[in-house]
């Protein structure tokens, strides 16, 4: 006779949790334990990774639609999370075995010291998620990519909302309006900024790798992903992404409302960073790049070879003039322009760039 003593089974999941699982997968949701880990960077001698930790959040979306309400429930599900706080997570590099402990808003951050300089480009990692203790199996994990620049001359750091991507952020009703009815694959570019980065990604570069590029901006990490299918889609530089706290639901009216000030931290340490790269930074006039980039070059002076500001507003703002001024007392480079063509031949009169038409343009992704 069989004998069954050491057979169990799995208690069967209760009709409510079936039901919740369903309800959850049909609207793209999932309460499963979910390791974000976004584009991080390496030098000669430090390498930094982060990403967010979630108990609830959003599946990512794999097809786009013009339809109203699609699009609109994607955006507001980008929105639907809650952050997984003080949970353990590990990753492996080389044979050492590093931890870090996300933050309350699920936000987490390794960074550690390298005995020998990486090799130039993307380097793929995985975090793992151990829960409340270290001493837990991992029971989530997420791949990311390091970025380490070649030596390259030059580096770039670009605003996002309105210097590439039409989002009108002075005018909050429009903004909100943009991002609860289009997608990333309806969504619109400045006519002719593509072609403007791609140039520049190619700027003073003798091998296939094109320039670093940062994108640092007060819009939330919950369009992350939102941001750069936009970008994939779209053919701009593949760069490394700096955005700002995570907002949950019921803060959703308050979307690309951020406290500006973080965004000058997140640039100068990407400045400290990349010591012997100069950079060119690009912003435009709708919230406080002119002032942030302002006090950038007077922090950093040497450090910034030029800046590009898009002029958005129809009615100059008292502060931008003065602070175009005091960039340009400094010694840099700047341009105020309306349209991507004017940036484009001021890159190519200060030698930043070759004229496009000598230019062999490599496709980015």
């Amino acid at each position: 006779m069989q004998n069954h003593a050491n057979i169990t089974t799995q208690p069967q999941p209760s009709f409510f949790k079936r039901l919740r699982q369903k309800i959850l997968h049909a609207f793209r949701l999932t309460d499963q334990p979910v390791v974000k880990v976004y584009h991080g960077f390496g030098n000669d001698q430090q390498v930094t990774v982060f990403g967010h930790v979630f108990h609830f959040s959003p599946v990512p979306r794999k097809h786009y639609s013009k339809n109203f309400l699609t699009n609109t429930f994607a955006l507001l599900r980008l929105f639907m999370v809650k952050p997984y706080k003080k949970a353990y997570l590990k990753m492996q590099w080389n044979d050492q075995w590093i931890y870090t402990q996300s933050e309350k808003d699920g936000f987490f951050r390794f960074e550690w010291n390298i005995d020998a300089p990486l090799q130039s480009g993307w380097h793929e990692v995985n975090v793992l998620l151990l829960g409340r203790s270290k001493e837990h199996t991992s029971i989530a994990s997420g791949i990311g990519s390091i970025y380490v620049p070649y030596s390259n001359q030059y580096a770039f750091i670009s605003d996002i909302d309105d210097t590439f991507l039409i989002s009108h952020s002075s005018n909050f009703r429009k903004r909100l309006f943009v991002l609860l009815t289009e997608n990333a694959h309806s969504r619109q570019p400045f006519e002719d900024v593509v072609r403007h980065y791609q140039l520049l990604s190619r700027a003073g570069v003798k091998h296939a790798e094109s320039n670093p590029f940062f994108f640092v901006s007060s819009s939330e990490w919950n369009l992350y992903d939102y941001i750069r299918e936009f970008a994939i889609n779209q053919n701009l530089p593949q760069g490394v992404y700096l955005l700002n706290q995570v907002k949950q639901f019921s803060q959703l009216w308050k979307t690309g409302q951020n406290n500006h000030s973080t965004k000058f931290m997140r640039i100068v340490r990407v400045l400290e960073a990349f010591p012997k790269q100069k950079f060119i930074l690009l912003g435009d006039d709708t919230q406080e790049d002119p002032t942030i980039y302002a006090s950038i070059i007077s922090h950093f002076p040497h450090k910034i070879l030029a800046v590009y500001l898009r002029k958005v507003r129809k009615k100059t703002k008292p502060t931008v003039l003065p602070a175009i001024e005091e960039m340009k007392a400094a010694g840099v480079m700047c341009c105020y322009f309306s349209h991507s063509s004017e940036a484009i031949s001021h890159s190519i009169s200060i030698g930043l760039i070759k004229n496009p038409d000598d230019t062999t343009q490599m496709k980015t992704s």
